[in-house]
């Protein structure tokens, strides 16, 4: 199988490509943002277009993927290397303005997306593509892969009552789709006016591709998703924010491992987890008992008990089933020592931050509740977000 060619690489390789953006140049990127050759996106801008190169823009963690967690804001700046601004699109704004927006002819979107609705690049994404309508401005996404396949769709559809940042569009929670094909979708689907949209679509990018399969090097597009395995147990993982448990910040295994104080990990598999999970119809994984030691975050500096999530079988592996299901177990297991984490976060503080997360109160009740797995699964919501995603798939 070829080695996939991201939307950078094609037009790093494609001179007639390059001709067509005549003007002043914007670029909206991250550390994962690199060609090829791992040199980085910005490099190769400044190579292409010269002082026609004007404007460099970052999403949430920032231009440098330096910055920890939700509501850590990063600041804009004069990059020293190549004298040009450096805007936070996670700042007090999450939206560029139009001083921001101020001789930009094409403005390019280079970033690595997770495909978890919970992730934010895809709203710094639909936020200015929503800026940019009516305005004479080209909107060239460089798409990449979605980590975790294009084929499967797991999770609730996000109601609109619990929309925020980290949740700002009708998607499931494993949506199944590029980065360019949100564009696509968000152009479709959610807006009345329309931007001068682009998509420079990647080569040899199959649906059914993990991004082990790519031959891509993997490059950390967030500061606690440093291996492509924990992208995939980022769906079901992320939901551990919304509670009082580790969820592995503050270790080498962020998003990886849960893990809380009171637990004794051996006592909790032996006496309780490993028969039930045999009994959960969950497939594809082992979860090994472990002690972690966060160094900063939840539990800093205290010892946790809890386990690692190994995925044994990717293919038939549930990563948001299996978060629910051992939400629900631990809720159990830990009494009046769980806790669910209070407001705010990611800038509500109207909800409960596990309700932003999942973009719905029902899982909260459900655990509470103690209610079956089946209760959660909505195949007929994500049989109608599949058609529509069907439309504007571009592979």
């Amino acid at each position: 199988m070829p080695k996939v060619a991201t939307g950078l690489d094609v037009l790093l390789k494609d001179v007639d490509l390059q001709k067509r953006f005549k003007g002043n140049i914007a670029l909206l990127c991250h550390n994962a943002s690199i060609a090829y050759d791992y040199s980085h996106a910005a490099l190769r801008f400044k190579e292409l277009f010269g002082s026609r190169f004007i404007k460099i823009f970052g999403p949430q963690h920032g231009f440098a993927t330096d910055v920890q967690d939700n509501m850590i804001e990063s600041n804009h700046f004069i990059h020293p290397h190549f004298n040009i601004p450096v805007y936070s699109l996670y700042s007090e704004t999450r939206t560029p303005t139009d001083e921001m927006l101020e001789n930009i002819d094409h403005f390019f979107i280079d970033l690595q997306d997770v495909g978890c609705r919970m992730y934010t690049y895809i709203y710094t994404l639909t936020l200015l593509l929503e800026k940019c309508a009516g305005k004479d401005i080209d909107i060239i996404v460089l798409d990449r892969p979605n980590p975790i396949n294009g084929i499967d769709l797991e999770g609730n559809i996000l109601e609109h009552e619990f929309k925020s940042f980290i949740g700002f569009h009708p998607l499931p929670v494993r949506h199944g789709l590029t980065l360019g094909e949100v564009a696509l979708l968000h152009q479709k689907m959610w807006t009345r006016s329309k931007a001068n949209l682009q998509v420079i679509p990647m080569k040899n990018w199959q649906r059914e591709m993990y991004f082990e399969d790519t031959k891509l090097p993997w490059v950390l597009p967030s500061p606690n998703l440093s291996r492509p395995e924990s992208t995939l147990t980022f769906p079901g993982a992320v939901l551990f924010e919304g509670t009082m448990l580790s969820e592995g910040r503050g270790t080498t295994q962020p998003l990886e491992i849960v893990g809380h104080p009171k637990i004794e990990p051996f006592g909790l598999f032996a006496d309780y987890l490993e028969e039930t999970i045999k009994n959960s119809g969950l497939n594809g994984l082992a979860l090994r008992p472990i002690t972690f030691l966060p160094t900063f975050q939840k539990h800093s500096d205290k010892v946790c008990g809890g386990f690692q999530i190994h995925i044994t079988d990717k293919k038939i592996f549930k990563p948001w089933r299996t978060g629910q299901f051992l939400l629900r177990e631990l809720y159990k297991h830990l009494g009046s020592e769980f806790e669910w984490k209070a407001p705010p976060y990611e800038y509500n503080y109207d909800h409960k931050p596990i309700d932003i997360i999942n973009g719905s109160d029902k899982l909260r009740h459900w655990v509470e509740q103690n209610e079956s797995l089946e209760m959660l699964d909505s195949f007929e919501a994500l049989h109608e977000f599949e058609k529509i995603a069907k439309e504007i798939r571009l592979y």
